[in-house]
């Protein structure tokens, strides 16, 4: 898949991840591109720099994903690439809130399936069409301290397997990225949170304390990773190269593999309390 002269949708366009692949689309000479984000103005902020679309949208919205998908096609023709790249973080375990876990869940996988539904009919029509699903690297492995983003990583990234084996007969193409952390307001940005205050002094401490520890990457970087793959039509986006080594071990032992977490675990908590300790009871 090359962008050159294609019609590309792109959720959670407005800033990070999204925004990086809005202007690299652009770039590559993109015949249109569409910004989706849920702050509107970001979106309207990248799609004028882009010579775009914005829209204001809500990706747990399913009537709102196919209204957006149909405006495009009136307006600029048939969607080559969709990019479904919303997505949020929050801490907790199973101590969390049903509520928090089935909004992460809407974001997440909903918003995939949505996606899917609304632009697969047409690009199967066609003969051809790509996906490019945002899971995690937490997706293939786990994230300590969150079981939301855990299990609804790990979901996204079954449904972009799913997607590939069920339709690639069709001439549908299916990456799902999966980076270890990005420098992104992705913190900022997730509602549940607000801010620091649910995640410790530093809004770094979620990304930067779990998943840096192969580095930081840029925005750029991770969009110049996607297009590549997208060339190759390679399934699995992985921007941190150490992700495929931490999947084989895991694939080849898998107890020694969480034995390695739990180690991992207990030195980013330090003296503190472990994230299970949260539903303990209280002595």
């Amino acid at each position: 898949m090359e962008l050159k002269d294609r019609v590309i949708i792109i959720t959670g366009g407005g800033s990070g991840i999204g925004e990086a692949l809005a202007r690299a689309a652009h770039r590559e000479g993109a015949r249109h591109v569409v910004v989706a984000d849920l702050d509107g103005a970001a979106a309207d902020r990248v799609a004028v720099d882009v010579g775009g679309t914005g829209f204001e949208i809500d990706v747990r919205d399913e009537v709102a994903i196919v209204a957006m998908v149909e405006a495009t096609e009136a307006a600029h023709g048939p969607i080559d690439v969709f990019v479904s790249n919303a997505g949020y973080v929050t801490v907790g375990g199973l101590e969390d809130s049903n509520e928090r876990i089935d909004h992460m869940w809407d974001v997440h996988v909903m918003s995939h399936i949505y996606a899917a539904r609304a632009v697969l009919p047409s690009m199967i029509a066609r003969g051809e069409g790509y996906l490019l699903n945002t899971a995690s690297a937490a997706g293939l492995l786990t994230q300590i301290g969150s079981l939301a983003y855990s299990v609804t990583k790990g979901a996204a990234v079954s449904l972009a397997e799913w997607l590939s084996v069920s339709h690639h007969h069709q001439g549908i193409r299916v990456s799902v990225l999966c980076p270890q952390a990005v420098a992104t307001n992705i913190v900022a940005n997730s509602p549940d949170l607000g801010g620091a205050a649910d995640i410790g002094d530093d809004p770094d401490d979620f990304e930067g304390g779990v998943a840096s520890g192969d580095g930081v990457l840029s925005s750029d970087d991770v969009a110049q990773v996607c297009l590549d793959a997208m060339r190759e039509e390679r399934f699995h986006v992985l921007p941190h190269p150490e992700v495929q080594t931490y999947v084989e071990r895991k694939a080849t032992d898998v107890d020694r593999w969480l034995t390695g977490m739990r180690r991992f675990q207990r030195a980013l908590s330090g003296d503190g309390p472990l994230p299970g300790d949260a539903i303990a009871p209280k002595l």
